[in-house]
This record gives structure tokens, C-alpha cells and sequence, in this order.
């Protein structure tokens, strides 16, 4: 007896993080993150693809390839080899910011050229992302609360538009786009989302918002939104032939532009692993982010040899994180099982896409602000009343809010530049650390300024009261406490 006794409680003091849940749970849990990030994988092969020339079947191959690679990529984010993985409930796919530079690098190519000459550009910005991961992660001592409360916001505010997209029909062009229908499907999805999670509980509530896209879309059936001609369509088995579309080219031009990309994906995916090391109570730390840029820029140099993109980590799925309170990464890493059999299935695919744009939005609303919601949290403990911590959080916020509410404000500048002014994301992130260093670590002393040190040095959980904290660089738990310990600490955003 004691010795099961002693056994149950080295299990209880395993990390939420590294807990395995029964099978049956493990997939639905999986199965959600894939819903929620689904339209977020096929969305940029289904814009390049055409950019670059290719019929509609070879769009939905290239749509087959991006899921296919974003397994690989969440596999090797959450599960890890060597030094590669953040070990995080994490999940990879196609990066949007690549979409842009792609769609230009197609039309200045012929069509029979576009794609080898995208996939030689981004093999080589993903060897030089895999090398720069050591040195890009020391900028994590430079992300202290008021930086990470900053960006977790902005990943939640800069996510709502593409719910408010999907709730509309997700293309502007079609006849129907912002219909009365779309719209009370998305409201009716995002009610019963919100119910679910008040009435259910136990495992239910944490798989409410899958239940509720299943509702969504069985409702959305009689209404006319639902279209199963995808299903009828697609063949039973495809595999994303190696270099289906030829051997990778190399322009020097094109490799620029994705090597800018690649710098863009690697400070989403730093500030978007800070915010989920936080929402599990694990507190991502230099080591975790090198692994985790190095399994992002690893699994985008492998892409290409499947048809792929360049990935990085998808925000979207911090929210589910954050809703759910399901951290186990080996629930993310079933969700990239689930995305190796979607690539290799375009049945199985086909099904997951039956959930309405509309009904995806409503959903959406309420994940993506739950990440916004996470970021208010953090920023609660970055002694905002004292010192220019707020005027810090007001800059960023307003400088990164620009894509969002004007998106045409940046359209007079020069096209390479707007691969990082047009994510709000990555702009108001260099706002903040810059802010952050000429206010709190260049700046001058004042007594405000210990006060505040004081403050965000008790919110990081640095017990020496005697030892000065600079607010300016993030400091790492002290000896002996929650996170040092390897237990969960009080959580500081959900």
C-alpha cells in the first residue's frame, strides 16, 4: 500500500504539462485543436496556390502537403528530439506572414517555376532560422510582463478580425459575404459555445467549443451552409509526393524576402511561446524557447521536401489552451497525428472542412478572446500604476493595433518592409522591448522606478527582497519555488 501510495504521488507531481489523459479524451481534445486551426492551414496554400498558376486539383494538393507538414512541425514543437521542441502544447502551421512575399515571389516567376523557386527560399531561411535559434532566444530576458502582457494582447485583438471574417463567410467577394444568415450562424454557434461552457463540466466542458462546431454545423445543414462536395470529391488516400512540383531553385531574391519572413516568424513564435508558458504555468525560459524556434525553423526546412510552407506557431490554439485548461502537449501532439492522417487522407480532410466558415467564427470570437483576456491578466502584474509602464503598453498597443484598424496605412512604403509593419503582432512586440529598454533599463533611476522594480520583481516571483530587479529584463523564478521546483505555480492568465 505504501508503495502505491508513493507512487500516486510522484504521478501527482508531474506537470499538467507532461500528463498523458485516456485515450478517448486525448483524441477529442485533439480533434478540437485541428478544428480550430483547420481554416488557418488551408488558408495560404488555397491564396498561393492560384498566385502561382496551379489548377484546383493541384490547389487541393498543395492544401493536403500544408497539412501534412504542419504534423510534422507540431510533432517535432511538442514532443522534441534533442534540442528541438518547446515540449509545449503547441501547435505549428503555415505561417500567414509568408503568404504575401510567396503570392509576389509566384507572379515575377513563370508558372512552372513559382513554387521550386518558394521552396528553395524557404529551405534556406529555415537552415539560417535553425542556426540563429541559439542567439534569437537570449532575447527572452528582455520580455518581463509588461512585454508579454503587451503581445499576448495583441495576438488575442489581432486574431478577433479573422473570427469576424469567418462569421461574414470568410470572402469578401462572394454574394453572400456578411449575409443575415452568416452572421446569425455565427451568433448562434457563439451562444452555444458560451452555454456549454456554463452547464457542462468535467471533460465536457473542456471539449465544449468541439461540441459546439458540431452543433453548429449539423443546425447549418437545413439552413444551406454546410456543402458536402468536398467529401464527394475527394479520393480515399495521397501521399504529398516529394518535390511534386520539382527540385527546389534557388533565387537570390526570393530567399531575401523568406529569410525576412523567417526573422518575423521566429518573434511571433518567441512571444507566442512566453504567452502559453504562462497560461500552463511553465514558464518558458531561454533553453525552451531555443528549442522551440529550432523545432519551427527545422520543420520549416523539411516542408519543402513535402510541398509545404514555412511554419510557425499558431495563436489561434493558445486561446483553446486557455479556455479549456487542457495542457497536456501530448493532446497537441495527437493533433498532429490527426494532421499527418488529414494530409495523407483527403477524405478525412474533407470532413473536418464540413464545419461552416460562419459557424468557425463564432467559435472563434470567443477563443480569441480568450487570449486577449490572457494578456489583461499578465499585464495586471507589470505594476502598471507606477512608472511609464502604462505609456509603454499604450504605444505598443496603438502602434500594433495600425494593421488591424487601417490596413492600407503602410501601403506607400516599400513592399519588402511591409512583411513585418502589416503583423501587428511582431510590430507591437519591437515597440514594447524597445520601450521597455529606453523606460526601464537605459532610463534613469528614480524612486518610482525602485517602487516599480519592486513590484514586477514580486510578480515574477523574486523572493530576494534585498537583491535589485531591473524591470527591464525578465527574471527567472527564485531558488525553491513553484517553478523552480517543477510544480505548477498560481496561475497568472487563463
Amino acid at each position: 500500500m505504501a508503495a502505491t501510495t508513493g507512487q500516486k504521488s510522484e504521478g501527482d507531481r508531474k506537470h499538467p504539462v507532461d500528463q498523458t489523459l485516456p485515450p478517448f479524451k486525448m483524441f477529442t481534445s485533439g480533434l478540437q485543436h485541428v478544428a480550430a486551426m483547420y481554416a488557418g492551414v488551408v488558408a495560404p496554400p488555397m491564396i498561393v496556390g492560384p498566385a502561382c498558376g496551379l489548377s484546383a486539383t493541384e490547389t487541393a494538393f498543395l492544401m493536403g502537403a500544408s497539412l501534412f507538414t504542419a504534423g510534422i512541425a507540431t510533432l517535432l514543437q511538442t514532443l522534441g528530439f534533442w534540442k528541438v521542441g518547446a515540449k509545449l502544447p503547441f501547435v505549428n502551421g503555415v505561417s500567414f506572414a509568408g503568404v504575401t512575399p510567396m503570392v509576389a515571389i509566384g507572379k515575377a516567376q513563370s508558372p512552372g517555376n513559382a513554387l521550386p523557386v518558394i521552396f528553395g527560399a524557404v529551405i534556406v531561411a529555415g537552415v539560417l532560422g535553425f542556426f540563429l535559434a541559439p542567439y534569437f532566444s537570449k532575447l527572452v530576458r528582455f520580455f518581463p510582463p509588461v512585454v508579454t502582457g503587451t503581445v499576448i494582447t495583441l495576438i488575442g485583438v489581432s486574431l478577433l478580425p479573422v473570427a469576424f471574417n469567418w462569421s461574414q463567410g470568410g470572402n469578401d467577394r462572394a454574394p453572400d459575404y456578411g449575409s443575415l444568415t452568416n452572421i446569425g450562424m455565427a451568433a448562434l454557434t457563439f451562444l452555444i459555445v458560451l452555454v456549454l461552457r456554463r452547464v457542462l463540466r468535467g471533460f465536457l466542458q473542456q471539449i465544449a467549443i468541439l461540441l459546439g462546431l458540431i452543433a453548429g454545423t449539423l443546425i447549418a445543414i437545413p439552413v444551406g451552409i454546410t456543402h458536402f462536395s468536398t467529401l464527394t470529391q475527394a479520393s480515399l488516400f495521397g501521399f504529398p509526393t516529394p518535390f511534386h512540383f520539382g527540385a527546389p531553385q534557388f533565387d537570390l531574391a526570393a530567399i531575401v524576402s523568406m529569410c525576412i519572413v523567417m526573422l518575423v516568424c521566429m518573434t511571433e513564435s518567441t512571444a507566442d511561446m512566453l504567452a502559453l508558458g504562462r497560461i500552463v504555468d511553465r514558464p518558458a525560459d531561454e533553453r525552451t524557447i531555443e528549442g522551440g524556434l529550432r523545432a519551427d525553423t527545422l520543420g520549416s526546412a523539411l516542408s519543402p521536401l513535402f510541398n509545404g510552407f514555412a511554419n510557425s506557431a499558431f495563436a489561434q490554439n493558445i486561446g483553446l489552451v486557455a479556455m479549456t485548461k487542457v495542457r497536456s502537449r501530448f493532446v497537441v501532439a495527437t493533433s498532429g497525428l490527426i494532421l499527418l492522417v488529414l494530409g495523407l487522407c483527403p477524405v478525412a480532410a474533407s470532413v473536418i472542412s464540413l464545419v461552416p466558415l460562419p459557424v468557425l467564427g463564432g467559435a472563434g470570437i470567443v477563443l480569441f478572446g480568450s487570449v486577449a483576456a490572457s494578456g489583461i491578466q499578465t499585464l495586471a502584474s507589470a505594476a502598471m500604476e507606477k512608472g511609464d509602464n502604462a505609456l509603454i503598453v499604450a504605444a505598443a498597443v496603438g502602434i500594433g493595433l495600425i494593421p488591424i484598424a487601417a490596413p492600407d496605412f503602410y501601403h506607400h512604403l516599400p513592399k519588402d518592409l511591409l512583411v513585418v509593419l502589416d503583423s501587428g503582432i511582431s510590430t507591437g512586440c519591437l515597440v514594447a522591448i524597445v520601450l521597455n529598454l529606453a523606460f526601464n533599463h537605459f532610463g534613469a533611476k528614480t524612486a518610482d522606478g525602485e517602487a516599480d522594480r519592486d513590484a514586477e520583481g514580486a510578480a515574477l516571483g523574486d523572493t530576494a527582497a534585498a537583491a535589485p530587479v531591473d524591470p527591464g529584463i525578465a527574471q527567472p523564478p527564485a531558488p525553491g519555488s513553484a517553478d523552480d521546483a517543477g510544480e505548477p505555480a498560481a496561475a497568472t492568465a487563463h
